[in-house]
């Protein structure tokens, strides 16, 4: 099991070329799937490109491996309409996550998923500074996909 944020910044490496490719900057999913990475490429045309994670050969604690550059994709969000966990319209980082049951328990700070199925596993929320000081961030586990509104997440914690 993995966090995001053990993923943000890593280098993307190509196996065939040994060429960097860019630096990882967000998770691509939807509903319970992890679909993919958005990358940062290097170069004078920066535009992101898309890792479908079937494409990732392997993820190390220095970078991220793809077999060949050709399984690249150019990002386009009407193309890959996925979340995000950072950027664009449809990111759920720093919103209000509520239980089914009506209860806010903090703001999505990271995703936790299973990196061999992509299955996303969990979130991980924060209450503010002082409170994860105090009492650490709360890890919430669900196998249901998130509720995404445009102004808070539910999460089914009964599943």
């Amino acid at each position: 099991m993995r966090t995001f944020s053990v993923l943000n910044g890593l280098s993307v490496i190509s196996l065939t070329t040994g060429e960097e490719i860019g630096k990882i900057i967000d998770l691509l999913f939807f509903e319970t799937k992890v679909k993919g990475v958005m990358v940062d490429k290097k170069g004078w045309l920066n535009r992101h490109l898309f890792v479908p994670i079937e494409e990732i050969y392997a993820i190390g604690k220095d970078a991220l491996t793809i077999k060949d550059v050709e399984s690249l994709l150019i990002y386009d969000k009407k193309k890959f309409p996925f979340y995000t966990l950072h950027n664009g319209v449809n990111h759920i980082g720093g919103k209000p996550l509520m239980t089914a049951e009506g209860e806010t328990v903090g703001l999505v700070e990271d995703v936790y998923f299973n990196e061999k199925l992509g299955n996303i596993v969990g979130y991980e929320v924060t209450d503010g500074l002082i409170a994860d000081i105090k009492e650490g961030k709360q890890v919430l586990k669900t196998n249901s996909p998130l509720t995404i509104g445009e102004e808070v997440l539910i999460i089914d914690l009964n599943c």
